[in-house]
Parts: C-alpha cells; sequence; structure tokens
C-alpha cells in the first residue's frame, strides 16, 4: 500500500468583485445566521473592506477562504479589523488561513496601515503577533468578551495612547 500524499495548490489573490457571493456563502456555512449579530459584523456594516485588503483562497476555480481587513477608528486613531477570517471545513489545516491572514497583514503595512484589530481567539492568533487589548482601553458597540479583543501594531509604538470607541 502506498503512502501517497496529495499536494494542493492553493493561491491567495486579492478579492474580486465576482467572489463577494462565494465569500458570503463560504462565511454563512462557517458562521450561520447569527453572525450579523455580533459586534465584529456591526462594526463591518459601518465601513467597506476595499478589495485591496480582501483576500480570497483557491483550489483551482474552488472558493476555500477568505479574509478582509476593514478600515476603522480606535478612538481618534485609524485602524483596521481583521475578519472574517474564513476557511472551508475541508481545506482546514492545510496554511490557507496563515496565507490569507499574512498576505493581507503584508498588504495593510505596504499600504502604510499601522494598527489592526480583532475579535477572535487569543492562543491562535498570537502567531501573527496579535496581542490582548487592556480591559476598558477601547469601547465596542457591542458586548465582546475582553479577552478576545486583541490589536497588533504594523508599527511600533502604533497603540501608545489609543483608546475610545471603536467605530466607522
Amino acid at each position: 500500500m502506498s503512502d501517497a500524499v496529495l499536494s494542493l495548490s492553493i493561491v491567495v489573490a486579492p478579492e474580486g468583485a465576482s467572489d463577494a457571493q462565494a465569500v458570503e456563502r463560504l462565511n454563512e456555512r462557517a458562521f450561520g445566521p447569527g453572525r450579523f449579530a455580533r459586534t465584529a459584523y456591526r462594526l463591518r456594516e459601518m465601513a467597506e473592506a476595499p478589495r485591496d485588503l480582501s483576500f480570497v483562497a483557491r483550489v483551482s476555480t474552488l472558493l476555500v477562504g477568505a479574509n478582509r481587513l476593514t478600515p476603522i477608528r480606535c478612538g481618534t486613531a485609524p485602524a483596521l479589523l481583521l475578519g472574517p477570517l474564513t476557511v472551508d471545513p475541508a481545506f482546514r489545516s492545510r496554511g490557507v488561513a496563515r496565507s490569507l491572514v499574512d498576505m493581507s497583514l503584508a498588504a495593510a503595512k505596504q499600504q502604510g496601515h499601522k494598527l489592526v484589530i480583532l475579535i477572535g481567539d487569543e492562543a491562535y492568533y498570537k502567531r501573527y503577533g496579535f496581542t490582548r487589548v487592556p480591559n476598558g482601553r477601547l469601547t465596542l458597540p457591542g458586548p465582546v468578551d475582553p479577552a478576545r479583543l486583541l490589536v497588533l501594531e504594523l508599527e511600533a509604538g502604533a497603540f501608545e495612547g489609543v483608546s475610545g470607541s471603536v467605530g466607522a
């Protein structure tokens, strides 16, 4: 019996206008209809994620992952909100999420963005350099577990002195 390993070629590229419906279907499968009640989705409704900061992952023509960065403000400081980071369950643990996040953060840094926040699992996102926002420093337009509010400085010191309400 052979120990053959299937290697899939995953291509990450900027999200195109024609990808919107496929990304929405992927998010629907991953997060369900309750996602719209989440605070992160409320923030995303306030501003549109630019295509040059939104990426999709494909295996051949099949869309298997997506990630967006949406412009927001943290107090008076411009920032980006990462997510939703979505990977089709059949393609998890194959580096898709890592590629999407790496590409997104590199594009943000290249464009001069300095600060990224997200609501997510610290144990997972610390691999990218995200750390927990100190309690009470940022206020969001809905409930958030303070342990899940994370920040990444794309430029050293970018989060110093930043506080207040998060919005568009």
